[in-house]
């Protein structure tokens, strides 16, 4: 017999049992789609983290005033009780003296009424550096960011976020106009493209922009800065300048070996490797767990396949008696056991696939589908079949002819 005969009859014997064949790939369906779309629910979940990482800025490092941990007690930024802890000389320093800094805006925050005719929204103000879209990737939409220039004089400019200017100016262009803040005129020269929210559902929309020199001076009446933001040269950089950082504001800080830092450097390298190797785990963690399906779909067709040889000894018996030789018959049932795991596994692919888009659209969860996953999953039902198949097959070829031919 040519592999061709083999394939035919293989093929034959499972059209004859219609429902026991669909049934023993049921196993095998279900647990390939729950593969496929467990694992895109967590690629999708990380997909998503590491796009609103990236999006936060450019090879991103927080510096704050406050120690996280100081005498015991843990802190942030303005945890300095009171101290000013970070000047503009500091980061002006850090922009003219580390090799490894490209950029650096001041950073000062302050909540605010801003009023627009009889309109008012209540916002936060920040007041930020020439640099802090560049720093951010963040593009202006409308109107231009204010320059070194309005910095440098305080000057009563302002940029308002999307959702700002379409509650102050609805259905008008804010560019231009004036809005009141704590009863000062600030003059609209621009309007930041929308944002969405943040990794933590806060609408990054809602904000709006100034020199930091205008904050402070008019708004605030004091020259402390909260926190600064710093871009490195690449992302390669971030964490030699996070080092650098440090170490020239301990410098400048006079701080002896034994004390403490007064202030906080962070790496948004941390965290995105934090949030991957998170996704990383529950992603691994969501595939074992669907995968154990495919396990039981595969014990399944071992168990039909064992039925199968029972109940056709005597044909078994027939065909060896005219010549079939055994690794035929041995191929023969491994063909009808991988047939069944591949069309399992086909069938189960489409379903997951399926699954996989209907995600987003019921749930609201992201997914991403992966080429390597679908290959896998192709790769692994394949194995399952020769897996799980080969006993049954071995034990079809093993049987002696003559007493197959008296089995009832």
């Amino acid at each position: 017999m040519n592999a061709l005969s083999i394939l035919r009859i293989a093929f034959r014997a499972l059209v004859r049992n219609k429902m026991r064949a669909a049934l023993t790939m049921l196993g095998i369906i279900i647990g390939v789609s729950a593969v496929i779309a467990m694992v895109s629910i967590g690629q999708g979940a990380q997909a998503s983290v590491q796009a609103q990482i990236e999006g936060m800025g450019t090879n991103l490092l927080f510096v704050s005033a406050g120690a996280q941990n100081t005498g015991g007690v843990r802190g942030g930024a303005g945890a300095d009780g009171g101290n000013n802890a970070l000047t503009i000389e500091d980061l002006e320093a850090i922009r003219r003296e580390l090799p490894s800094v490209s950029m650096v805006s001041p950073t000062v925050n302050s909540r605010s009424q801003l009023v627009a005719g009889n309109l008012n929204w209540n916002t936060q103000v920040q007041g930020v550096g020439e640099q802090y879209t560049d720093i951010r990737k963040w593009s202006v939409e409308s109107g231009e960011f204010f320059g070194d220039a309005d910095v440098r004089t305080a000057a009563r400019v302002i940029v308002l976020g999307r959702t700002v200017a379409d509650n102050l100016f609805p259905g008008t262009d804010a560019v231009g106009q004036t809005v009141r803040v704590m009863n000062l005129p600030f003059r609209v020269v621009g309007v930041m493209a929308r944002k969405g929210q943040d990794p933590q559902g806060r609408d990054q929309d809602d904000l709006a922009f100034a020199p930091y020199t205008a904050v402070q001076k008019k708004l605030l009446g004091n020259t402390r800065l909260q926190v600064a933001y710093v871009s490195a040269v690449s992302q390669d950089a971030t964490y030699t300048a996070q080092a650098q950082i440090t170490e020239l504001l301990r410098q400048r800080h006079k701080l002896s070996a034994n004390e403490a830092n007064d202030f906080t450097v962070r790496n948004m390298s941390d965290v995105a490797e934090a949030a991957n190797e998170t996704n990383n785990t529950m992603t691994i963690l969501l595939g074992c767990i669907a995968g154990v399906s495919l396990l039981v779909g595969g014990i399944g067709i071992m168990n039909i396949m064992l039925v199968s040889v029972t109940e056709r000894t005597r044909e078994i018996g027939i065909r060896m008696a005219i010549g079939a030789r055994s690794s035929a018959v041995r191929t023969q049932f491994l063909i009808e056991s991988v047939v069944l795991s591949l069309t399992g596994g086909i069938i189960g692919i489409l379903l997951g696939l399926g699954v996989s888009i209907a995600i987003p659209t019921m749930l609201g969860w992201p997914t991403l589908v992966s080429t390597a996953s679908v290959i896998g999953s192709v790769v692994f039902s394949a194995a399952v079949g020769i897996f799980f198949g080969y006993y049954p097959a071995r034990k079809a070829a093993a049987l002696d002819p003559i007493e197959a031919l008296r089995f009832e």
